[in-house]
């Protein structure tokens, strides 16, 4: 049980590792790329957090990013395998093309997340525990405290730049 628990808490610090570093490369703080973004970078840094972070954190809830991308590319790859997680990629692409998102970060997460669940299968994480992981990822940037969440957001960007 201890194993299962300790499995869960290696997947969600990889995915929280993947889908923050491919943000932060397709330059997701930089500016709110979708509508809405904005307006909740505007509420997040009004409520004492950083306009950067909360650009993020905008487009993230705005867009299938590389959270969304991540999360599909693992039940993707727990359904049916390598496949199913180039599958959840395409649809992830045309769910950024509905949105009129301008990038790709959601494609390239799901992408890169696909082969990152598949070589955690050959080292005996189970995908489902994937899915925990990133469940848990996501939670920690958009449901703990979006003022705190935010700052080390805004943190990573200046530290890229």
């Amino acid at each position: 049980m201890i194993t299962s628990f300790l499995q869960i808490a290696f997947a969600a610090l990889c995915c929280w590792v993947l889908f923050i570093t491919i943000d932060i490369i397709w330059a997701l703080p930089r500016e709110g790329g979708v509508v809405g973004a904005k307006a909740i970078a505007t509420a997040v840094e009004k409520a004492g957090g950083d306009i950067r972070g909360g650009t993020m954190m905008g487009n993230i809830v705005s867009s299938p990013d590389a959270s969304a991308g991540t999360l599909l590319a693992a039940c993707g790859v727990y359904c049916f395998g390598i496949p199913g997680g180039l599958m959840a990629t395409i649809l992830v692409y045309i769910g950024n093309r509905i949105c009129y998102d301008p990038g790709y970060a959601g494609t390239t997460g799901c992408f890169f997340a696909t082969f990152m669940v598949y070589l955690g299968t050959l080292g005996g994480i189970p995908a489902e525990y994937f899915i925990a992981g990133m469940v848990i990822a996501i939670l920690t940037i958009q449901g703990i405290s979006h003022k705190h969440a935010s700052r080390l957001l805004g943190a990573l960007w200046r530290i890229r730049r």
